[in-house]
């Protein structure tokens, strides 16, 4: 059977019969992807500028001028926030597949937004570590929802390009959060008692101009056909279509492909999740953990104790540590943006393995010229942009590869879990373990950590090549056929 563009879902005997799926895939790139871009991927942004922000105001909490903290206080918050983030993925994690993307989208956001503003309004540590924590809930429920609703919406041509600009964008937030750390806790322009306060004002003016614009942004199709709302799905469709065509002057490419799906008779629950991620997909799932785990500890081993280092071998004054940061993001925004598109080029495998046991070689031989005292603290900053160059690009495919290759009815929960099991790890081991290293003082204590972080990144490389899915340019429901799909389409 044959569905044109404009046909209706037929429904049959054994289910819902639609082209859906294939329509939103061959769109051409258009004003309104870059809506949707722009709209759902501020969530990267966000997380970054969070991180820095409260990194940077953490001397000015401990002072009068902030709320007297103590540093354990002020390393508590931030261990608040990491959990706040983990049950904030779990829990919308599982409400995304449930409830649909954009309901999620919208309640994540409007968390953050709140979370954050009343964070500038903290009178003692409690208060500050309550807020920090909600804050945390709305990022981390930002994670599952987001990526779900981008890969459905995103033509499979970009998708990884996509995904791993937005990914990338963390490091923009981290940016922007530095420029503006200097700006707010400068004394000369602004009262100490009340620039660390308006650093987080600046997050939630975002947040809420960028609430506005998704609320624009349509339910994913894909999940209201699978929920037994076809028409709705048609209706949206029909309505992109109608945009993008407008500003086309060719015809848009007819579709002759369909897939009989069995609207949902009750709702995802946990029996979905472990049939595709352990019965179904458990090569997939390790595949998954494996890429997480391994970027998720380089990045926390190296990016939270990296102003360590540079105080502790190469004597750079706490003030200063801000000009080093700006060339280690720029390296690690480049890499996604410059390498993004390669992963749609030549392929999902090729590329993935490629950044993972490329960062893991390029950071062994920087550990061994740091341990040799033949760097400063500029040519570290250089090998620490090169080396993330190509590990900002590998760890947002690990976001990408999890995104795709798990169906729809578990995406956002499967997303949910191993970002819960990547922060937690990477999280809580790499800086601790990293922090007692640096705390020794011996340079050769250092690079044993640089190289089991290569090693670590290697051996995610080398499970890429052993048991990936080349996703490249294949459309989701190819990659990981629903679990109430009729007619399956055998995976690579």
């Amino acid at each position: 059977m044959v569905c044109d563009s404009n046909a209706e879902p037929l429904k049959t005997r054994d289910g819902v019969r639609t082209n859906v799926p294939h329509r939103l895939d061959r769109l051409p790139w258009s004003r309104w992807h870059w809506t949707v871009v722009i709209a759902l991927g501020v969530a990267w942004i966000l997380d970054g500028l969070e991180v820095t922000i409260v990194g940077a105001i953490g001397p000015r909490l401990q002072e009068s001028a902030g709320l007297a903290l103590s540093a354990q206080q002020v390393g508590l918050s931030a261990s608040t926030y990491l959990i706040g983030a983990v049950a904030g993925a779990l829990v919308f994690g599982y409400a995304t597949d449930r409830f649909g993307r954009k309901r999620i989208f919208l309640i994540t956001l409007g968390c953050y937004t709140v979370a954050t503003l009343l964070t500038g309004f903290s009178w003692n540590f409690a208060s500050f570590a309550a807020f920090r924590f909600f804050t945390g809930i709305g990022i981390g429920g930002e994670y599952a929802a987001i990526n779900s609703a981008i890969d459905e919406l995103i033509p499979s041509a970009r998708r990884g390009w996509v995904d791993l600009a937005i990914n990338g964008t963390w490091w923009f937030g981290t940016m922007v959060g530095s420029a503006a750390s200097l700006l707010l806790l400068d004394p000369r322009l602004l009262d100490p008692h009340l620039g660390w306060r308006l650093a987080f004002a600046g997050g939630a003016l975002l947040a809420i101009a960028i609430l506005f614009l998704r609320a624009w942004l349509p339910e994913s199709p894909r999940w209201l056909v699978l929920h037994g709302r076809p028409a709705e799905a048609e209706a949206i469709v029909a309505s992109i279509e109608r945009r993008v065509q407008a500003e086309s002057a060719a015809p848009l490419a007819s579709v002759g492909e369909a897939i009989t799906l069995v609207p949902r008779t009750r709702r995802n629950d946990f029996a979905d999740v472990a049939e595709a991620m352990l019965r179904r997909y458990p090569l997939r799932t390790i595949l998954a953990l494996s890429l997480m785990v391994t970027q998720a500890f380089l990045y926390n081993a190296i990016f939270f104790t990296e102003a360590l280092v540079l105080a502790t071998f190469f004597h750079v004054p706490s003030q200063r540590v801000g000009l080093y940061i700006f060339p280690f993001a720029l390296g690690n925004l480049l890499g996604p943006l410059l390498l993004g598109p390669l992963f749609d080029i030549v392929g999902r495998r090729t590329m993935i393995a490629i950044t993972y046991v490329g960062s893991g070689l390029l950071l062994a031989l920087t550990g061994l010229f740091f341990v040799r005292g033949s760097l400063d603290a500029t040519t570290i900053t250089v090998a620490w942009s090169v080396v993330f160059f190509f590990a900002s690009a590998g760890a947002s495919a690990a976001y990408l590869t999890v995104s795709e290759v798990f169906p729809i009815e578990t995406r956002a929960m499967a997303i949910a879990i191993v970002y819960a099991v990547g922060t937690l790890v990477g999280g809580v081991v790499a800086p601790a373990l990293f922090g007692t290293l640096i705390a020794t003082r011996s340079p050769l204590a250092v690079f044993e950590g640089y190289l089991l972080g290569a090693v670590l990144m290697v051996a995610g490389g080398i499970v890429e090549v052993m048991i990936g899915v080349e996703a490249a340019r294949r459309m989701l429901e190819h990659v990981a056929p629903p679990l109430s799909a009729v007619e399956l389409v055998p995976p690579l």
